[in-house]
């Protein structure tokens, strides 16, 4: 992707007030970057070797812990290769690149817990219609729609910033390639590729909110209406995923808070935060369905036997 600016490649700084942090942070990040990978590896090795996990609720699942381990792959190694090798250049290709699957992957994800929020509404509200609703062709379709819907309205943000003059310093103040911290070097008017990420993020993350709080209400009121014995049993077919949302939520929600309240606190923070945002999902994610999940508990201890 070439640029009009006289120079090829950006320079990431972490932490500019704080460079000492990357030595002591690059232990944690390495042991929790591989607990994602290695957890996200099992989940998906069991669920494919495993035959009574091959549903759509568990191929859902799949197809979060996938999403999980692209973003996590985008993002931590170049972290760590900062920390370790002190390499902190990137080439205005991979910065953009990296850009667009941190944007829309995120998207994706919040579109994945959507499906999966519907998936239980119709197992808890609609038992019976269940297995003529929710099929296989429904999971293709809906993965279609995750990947067609928010890699189509996120594609604009990196094209846009990649189509502005960089004429300023070509240091980046962050750890990873985020659009504000790039489209800041710009010596051209960024207020419409600001404009249209702000719309674009909240409109697709907004709408998804919107529907896993409907789909959730429709759950508890569909609970409080049935015999006690089943309450606990049909909690707990949806309280893992609402574990991993309300993960995905929290870490969004402060390092939303943080960006907007950047005056009042060191610039760092922010930058750990969105760091941590792309790593402690990942490796909570499939920990939480295998701890809570007995059909997933037992395919992994069948997998481990095998070994």
């Amino acid at each position: 992707m070439a640029s009009p600016s006289n120079y090829s490649e950006f320079l990431l700084i972490c932490f500019p007030n704080y460079q000492n942090w990357q030595h002591w942070l690059s232990l944690p990040l390495s042991l929790f970057f591989l607990l994602a990978m290695g957890a996200n590896a099992t989940l998906l090795i069991t669920i494919r070797l495993e035959a009574s996990l091959h549903e759509p609720m568990y191929y859902l699942l799949s197809l979060l812990s996938l999403l999980d381990v692209v973003l996590c792959l985008t993002v931590i190694p170049k972290v760590l290769n900062i920390f370790w090798f002190d390499n902190k250049s990137i080439s205005f290709s991979a910065c953009f690149l990296q850009m667009f699957i941190m944007n829309s992957f995120l998207t994706m994800e919040s579109c994945t817990f959507m499906v999966m929020a519907y998936d239980r509404y119709v197992a808890i509200c609609h038992p019976l219609w269940y297995p003529s609703i929710i099929t296989d062709q429904f999971v293709v379709r809906a993965a279609i729609f995750v990947v067609a819907r928010n890699g189509l309205l996120t594609m604009p943000i990196p094209i846009l910033s990649s189509r502005l003059r960089y004429c300023a310093r070509n240091i980046i103040k962050n750890c990873i390639c985020t659009n504000l911290s790039v489209s800041k070097l710009s010596c051209d008017d960024i207020t419409f590729n600001q404009l249209y990420q702000f719309v674009t993020g909240w409109t697709l993350l907004g709408s998804d909110l919107i529907l896993i709080v409907l789909s959730y209400s429709f759950i508890l009121k569909a609970v409080l209406r049935i015999k006690e014995g089943a309450v606990a049993k049909a909690l707990s077919t949806c309280g893992s995923h609402f574990i991993l949302i309300l993960f995905f939520s929290t870490v969004l929600l402060v390092l939303v808070i943080t960006n907007l309240a950047r005056k009042r606190i060191p610039p760092d923070v922010p930058i750990l935060l969105n760091i941590l945002h792309h790593l402690i999902p990942p490796a909570l994610n499939p920990i939480v369905y295998g701890v809570r999940t007995k059909e997933i508990k037992q395919g992994i201890q069948k997998l481990l036997r095998r070994l």
